[in-house]
């Protein structure tokens, strides 16, 4: 990997979550158990108890205890111990659709690629709406709002109160959130938050310390050459994907953006999975 000589993080990023913001507001009922968190993060759903006192096994990892649309019609939701901010069931549905992403779906031309990224995440493609109603013509196409986070409707009006270093006080997303994200996913909201601070142990950004809640996906730039490859990591920083988008480095984000987005992963977990796939290229080249 390699150390990159840029602007302080923190001058960049200050005003770069203030304009945006999402969450959304569901009608149909969650799911009932709380989430037993394992080494390997999100664990097996526990059993709890229903209103005629009878095991309700709603949720595993398999998702074959779920109804038809992977969740149970039950009142109470799932909840992340660890992260109980976490909207989990449209979690797991987002990994679910992140699995069925085609190689030609990773690796077409960027724009395409990019919206393929939002629907996986549960996120509208709105490139002209309102920053800050909706807009998500930003969403993986700059350095920061990488982390496709999914959060319970009880979290998605969290304002930032100066926990999260380099974001602007406020950052008031619910409004977006409940604009942008798809109901079809689960109840809660879907949001790309911005990634800066995810290189502490436990990660200080946006999704971790505003809304309580693991990402389901971070976009991570590979450093490679070009930075012209990226992969799909988990809350573990585990691989879940990776692509080249075929118009090449110049339909991409800018070249700076690219690599700062790498350097603020540095260090990490997150960064693992990348600095594997640069290896490689070197190796067999």
């Amino acid at each position: 990997s390699m150390r990159l000589p840029l602007t302080p993080l923190s001058a960049v990023a200050a005003a770069s979550c203030a304009r945006q913001g999402y969450a959304f507001s569901l009608t149909r009922t969650a799911f009932l158990g709380s989430i037993a968190v394992s080494s390997s993060g999100i664990g097996v759903a526990r059993s709890q108890q229903d209103a005629n006192n009878n095991s309700v096994p709603c949720f595993n990892n398999s998702h074959t205890q779920a109804g038809s649309e992977g969740f149970c019609d039950n009142s109470r939701l799932m909840v992340d111990e660890t992260y109980p901010g976490t909207a989990v069931a449209r979690l797991y549905a987002v990994r679910d659709r992140v699995k069925s992403l085609t190689e030609a779906d990773l690796n077409g031309k960027w724009e395409d690629v990019r919206r393929k990224l939002l629907w996986a995440g549960g996120l509208r493609d709105l490139p002209n709406a309102v920053p800050g109603q909706g807009y998500t013509g930003h969403s993986f196409n700059d350095y920061n709002h990488v982390d496709l986070t999914t959060m319970n409707d009880k979290v998605s009006d969290n304002e930032n109160d100066g926990e999260v270093k380099g974001i602007a006080i406020g950052n008031q997303l619910g409004p977006g959130i409940r604009t942008a994200s798809l109901p079809e996913l689960g109840p809660g909201g879907s949001w790309s938050t911005c990634a800066i601070g995810c290189n502490k142990d436990p990660p200080q950004d946006v999704a971790h310390i505003q809304f309580r809640s693991r990402v389901a996906f971070k976009l991570v730039w590979v450093p490679n050459e070009n930075f012209d490859t990226f992969v799909l990591v988990d809350d573990e920083g585990a691989l879940l994907a990776k692509g080249t988008p075929s118009d090449g480095p110049g339909a991409l984000p800018p070249t700076r953006e690219r690599m700062l987005n790498f350097r603020i992963m540095q260090g990490s977990k997150y960064a693992i999975e990348a600095e594997k796939v640069a290896s490689e290229s070197v190796s067999s080249s």
